[in-house]
């Protein structure tokens, strides 16, 4: 449709690419200079470069110089020349901005840019990517041309110690992954000494594949965990009633939302095989809870599509990259159920003891920027959720890749044997195929056909990156047949050889769409690159999950009017329309999901930082004694509110019997608090008589100690209180989000709901760690300098006690054995055969008693 406003004006994209040819252009005119520079002359760019940000100059002002430098580095140290258009990719990382690059247009250099401008600012930047061996090879290959220019370099990957990290967030480049940052940062948040955090603060970050990782794997938010007092018999319980249960009658199944729910028939059934009269009585909240996540489990989730069962164990598949998520686990009970499911031991189930979204924890940065092949199609949830706009970065050379238009065939059977016949067409000839599936069960079904017809190949399991990658930088080779996962080797180039090229590329062959264009945009897009030729197709059936939820009935319909046959195609404008509002319909159901999601951790975030704030003052020994006096003063401000009477009387007629047991109780202490004493120094203000009272009492009882001890046992109280009451809050507010949504059936709104009671309960949780607080510190013992010398002599003395008990034993021990092993000494002489008998009988020996 013709738009007259953007005929006039041009598109944003149009106006971003507009801006950035300055940029460029002032970046060229450098280029010479910096080629005549010396390599020691160049080097010493870095410390010029730092001295000008002391002195003010801003990251606009320093682009030009910057990025020229870089480029030149990078030609003698990589021998690589940034072309223009990473030049302008650049440029967009250096701000709240995603940069969308073409697959091939080497984002990995790219990002050298920005990252080396944003590191000389000497607070760190961070560069996200999706696996451990994407960010050990990105930081090892580039890691050379930042060491060159004078900084340092470090990569966070899984199983590396304290020590490791903290030096690696020290550098003033870190690479590492999504999980790996966020992890720490919640780990760090655990801590009990700031000395053992690892992270340095985050200035800016960023992240590479930004919609696969701030998109797609934002709708589970990340969490650590700890062993909870669960049963783990109602899970067989739930489990054993599932198969008794029918669909639709007893439950209904809704694909579209993946949910699924107990009918007023069902419930029936389930009361009657439970032997109880009401299911949704209190007493039964945590039965319902189980059979709730039974049904999902036995009718949602599908061995080989979500999970697969290894040794004995449950393991997810990530739904986006068809990789095995070890270590991850469903929460909430699913994870339990899903082994009840299988005949697996179950495991415990995990309370949370921190979590957090990658949302919010991405947002912690100042700057965040990222890069992808494809983030234009949810540029809406990027600006909305992360506050970031996208640029489409122009190609250094030409697409050159053909997309055909899909193909649609009545079932799957038909579409295996059109999918089998054309690569077999493809393999005669040497052409590359990449071959795109959307989860691991249809990798193996594809492989399993492709091994009947005699066909070599190779099928991307995902298992180890390294492995990974090396298949999908051979995919490129002639004759090579590769089956992966839609995102299996994301990040990795496929580079083809000159006859590969003259075959006519790699030929990328997509056997059924994703719920996200993105990511079937991705998938084409590992063909193509920097104008190599290539070709893309997708194969459909009227089977396929994505058109069995979303509009089959039409199209079968338009295909039984033709009378076409089972294994007869159709290619349509109408069928390609039909699969985009399907996903947009998907993508537009997801983001609500992920927006639900984050509405909800956002009333957690600002909870999270309050906590996370005052543990870090805590740690720091900010004022700890004068935070413990506040408390003080407000705990004794609730013990005067408890005697304050309904009506206003004279203080002399409260109850002052009780109130000095209250304070004595509450305080610890014996002193007998007075209407006389109050009125006298307190003008008749309770809560301000009690609040100084007993704040001299404490004070009085510290300064019986070392100050460096008080100080310690301080910091321990405050810690451990915060912790367990956080910890058991975060339990609860599970519970509260859990059975909140029942709230709509009473015509009230969920997360209102949630906002309001989440606030109530952290209110409480406030009150109730002061008094924790201030009942621990009044009640604590601690021990002067005499008191411990006096402790070590008695340890001491005990201890040379027990061990020369010990000695005393292994002597006594040894004897003991000595005497064991000596021979046994007869006492009476030995009675040969042939004498006569001891007993006197008159016979042989022999005869009698020896015989």
């Amino acid at each position: 449709m013709f738009n007259p406003i953007k005929a006039i004006f041009g598109t944003k994209n149009t106006r971003d690419l507009k801006a950035l040819v300055p940029f460029v252009k002032k970046i060229a005119e450098l280029e010479e200079k910096m080629k005549s520079m010396t390599d020691e002359e160049l080097k010493a760019q870095t410390p010029k470069l730092k001295e000008m940000i002391k002195n003010g100059a801003t990251r606009e002002q320093l682009i030009p110089e910057v990025f020229a430098t870089v480029r030149e580095a990078s030609v003698r140290v990589l021998g690589m020349r940034h072309y223009d258009v990473q030049m302008m990719g650049g440029v967009v990382l250096t701000k709240n901005t995603i940069a969308e690059m073409k697959t091939g247009e080497g984002k990995t250099l790219c990002s050298t840019l920005s990252l080396y401008l944003i590191a000389l600012e000497g607070k760190g930047a961070h560069i996200v990517t999706v696996n451990d061996y994407l960010a050990s090879r990105d930081a090892q290959e580039m890691g050379v041309l930042f060491n060159w220019l004078g900084l340092s370099v470090g990569c966070i990957i899984a199983d590396m110690d304290d020590e490791d990290r903290k030096a690696a967030y020290r550098s003033d480049i870190t690479y590492g992954t999504n999980n790996e940052f966020a992890f720490d940062y919640l780990r760090d948040n655990m801590k009990f000494d700031l000395e053992d955090y690892v992270q340095r603060g985050h200035h800016y970050c960023i992240v590479d594949e930004v919609d696969s990782i701030l998109i797609d794997e934002a709708r589970t938010p990340l969490l650590i965990s700890g062993p909870s007092e669960g049963r783990t018999d109602l899970y067989h319980v739930a489990n054993e009633i599932m198969p008794k249960l029918t669909k639709d009658k007893h439950f209904t199944i809704d694909e579209k939302t993946r949910g699924a729910i107990f009918t007023e028939d069902g419930v029936m059934e389930v009361q009657k095989l439970l032997k109880i009269e009401n299911l949704y009585d209190i007493e039964h909240s945590e039965t319902l809870h189980h059979l709730n996540q039974a049904l999902k489990a036995h009718q949602l989730f599908k061995i080989d599509v979500d999970y697969v069962v290894k040794e004995g164990q449950v393991i997810i598949v990530d739904e986006f990259t068809g990789r095995l998520k070890d270590g991850s686990r469903w929460s909430d009970g699913l994870h339990q159920s899903v082994e009840a499911k299988e005949g697996v031991e179950i495991k415990s189930e995990n309370q949370t003891l921190a979590s957090i979204t990658f949302q919010n924890y991405f947002r912690l940065y100042g700057t965040l920027a990222g890069m992808t092949g494809t983030a234009d199609t949810e540029a809406e949830e990027f600006s909305k959720i992360y506050n970031l706009d996208v640029v489409v970065i122009p190609t250094n050379v030409p697409i050159q890749r053909v997309d055909e238009a899909d193909v649609i065939y009545k079932s799957d059977a038909a579409k295996k044997k059109a999918i089998v016949k054309l690569i077999k067409e493809l393999h005669a000839k040497g052409q590359p195929v990449l071959v795109g599936t959307i989860s691991i069960d249809g990798s193996m079904e594809l492989a399993a056909e492709l091994t009947k017809a005699n066909i070599p190949h190779n099928v991307l399991n995902a298992k180890q990156h390294g492995k990974e990658a090396e298949i999908i930088t051979n995919a490129g080779k002639k004759g090579a047949i590769t089956i992966a996962t839609n995102m299996a080797g994301r990040g990795t180039d496929i580079k083809l050889t000159e006859e590969t090229k003259n075959l006519g590329g790699l030929y990328i062959l997509g056997t059924e769409r994703h719920e996200s264009r993105r990511i079937d945009n991705q998938l084409r897009g590992r063909s193509g690159r920097q104008g190599d030729p290539g070709k893309s197709k997708f194969f459909l059936s009227l089977e396929d999950d994505l058109m069995r939820i979303f509009g089959s009935d039409r199209i079968k319909g338009f295909m039984n009017t033709l009378g076409m046959e089972e294994d007869e195609p159709i290619e349509h404008k109408m069928i390609s329309n039909a699969i985009a509002k399907a996903q947009k319909k998907v993508e537009t159901h997801n983001f609500e999901i992920r927006k639900h999601l984050l509405e909800y951790d956002n009333v957690m975030n600002e909870q999270r930082r309050v906590i996370y704030r005052v543990r870090k003052d805590i740690l720091g020994d900010v004022d700890n004694l004068g935070f413990i006096n506040e408390m003080v003063e407000d705990v004794a401000d609730v013990l005067a509110n408890t005697y304050t009477p309904e009506r206003k009387v004279q203080i002399e007629s409260w109850p002052w019997e009780d109130m000095v047991k209250g304070f004595q109780l509450t305080f610890n202490c014996e002193y007998e608090v007075s209407a006389q004493e109050c009125n006298q120094k307190f003008d008749g203000s309770i809560s301000a008589y009690f609040g100084s009272i007993a704040k001299e009492i404490l004070a009085k009882k510290l300064n019986e100690y070392n100050p460096e001890q008080v100080k310690l046992a301080v910091r321990e109280i405050l810690l451990t209180i915060f912790d367990q009451h956080w910890k058991d809050h975060l339990l609860s507010m599970d519970h509260v989000k859990e059975g909140v949504n029942l709230r709509s059936y009473a015509q009230k709104n969920p997360l209102t709901e949630y906002k309001r009671e989440s606030f109530n309960l952290f209110e409480n949780m406030r009150m109730d760690v002061k008094k924790s607080v201030v009942e621990n510190i009044f009640k604590v013992r601690l021990y002067t300098e005499e008191e411990i010398e006096i402790m070590k002599q008695r340890q001491q003395e005990m201890l040379e006690q027990q061990l020369a008990q010990a000695k005393m034993q292994q002597e006594a021990l040894e004897k003991k054995e000595q005497s064991d092993a000596a021979p046994i000494a007869r006492r009476s002489q030995k009675v040969g055969r042939n004498d006569a008998c001891p007993c006197g009988s008159g016979k042989k020996f022999k005869h009698c008693h020896g015989a």
